[in-house]
């Protein structure tokens, strides 16, 4: 059971599997951010309750839609719960057909052997007029792809996203380590060396 794939519910199967892919479909939920005043966010600077306090979830009923808006940025997440072997690897795209009326899937698009969860699809309207997103249409398609050999390194060790069941807010504040990290090394690398004290002759 362990060395399986595991996508669930497929609703239908003739349809979502193809020749190399799996298509996935839309959950309800979706998060959107709000317009912030003042400063952006900060990785350096957020924890996740702050960049969380600017997004807004939204549930829509099945067979009613959630419109984005040309340039709106909104988080939305898979029907599917998946469950990645050790020795699978994947990367979700979207359907060419939504690409073709301007949408943009998973920006982030690589899914890691161990991982398990829904995947948070992360949805930009790069057209010139709104789109009508409904719940359960198949918007994106997981591209799966075989280790050479079973990986030291499951996801799930040390992982930011675990078990998700919904699109997740961004998990920036992780990161604020490497800020300060990065920030040392500037300092170091820049740092003024005192001036030499002349050698008297």
């Amino acid at each position: 059971m362990e060395d399986r794939l595991v996508i669930t519910p497929m609703l239908d199967r003739d349809r979502q599997v193809g020749a190399a892919s799996v298509d996935l479909r839309l959950s309800s939920d979706f998060l959107i951010a709000r317009r912030a005043e003042g400063s952006g966010i900060d990785p350096a600077e957020s924890d996740e309750r702050a960049i969380s306090s600017r997004q807004e979830r939204i549930t829509v009923p099945f067979g009613e839609r959630f419109w984005l808006h040309p340039q709106q940025f909104a988080l939305g997440s898979t029907l599917e719960f998946l469950r990645m072997p050790p020795h699978l690897g994947a990367y979700v795209v979207g359907r060419s057909s939504w690409g073709r009326i301007g949408l943009i899937v998973a920006t982030a698009i690589m899914v890691q052997p161990g991982y398990r969860g829904t995947l948070t699809l992360e949805l930009i309207n790069e057209g010139e007029t709104p789109i009508a997103l409904y719940p359960g249409l198949r918007v994106a398609q997981l591209a799966v792809h075989a280790l050479t050999a079973t990986t030291a390194f499951p996801y799930e060790v040390a992982a930011k996203y675990v078990s998700a069941i919904g699109p997740e807010a961004p998990k920036l504040a992780w990161d604020a380590d490497e800020v300060a990290t990065m920030k040392a090394l500037h300092n170091r690398l820049n740092k003024v060396q005192p001036p030499s004290t002349p050698v008297a002759n």
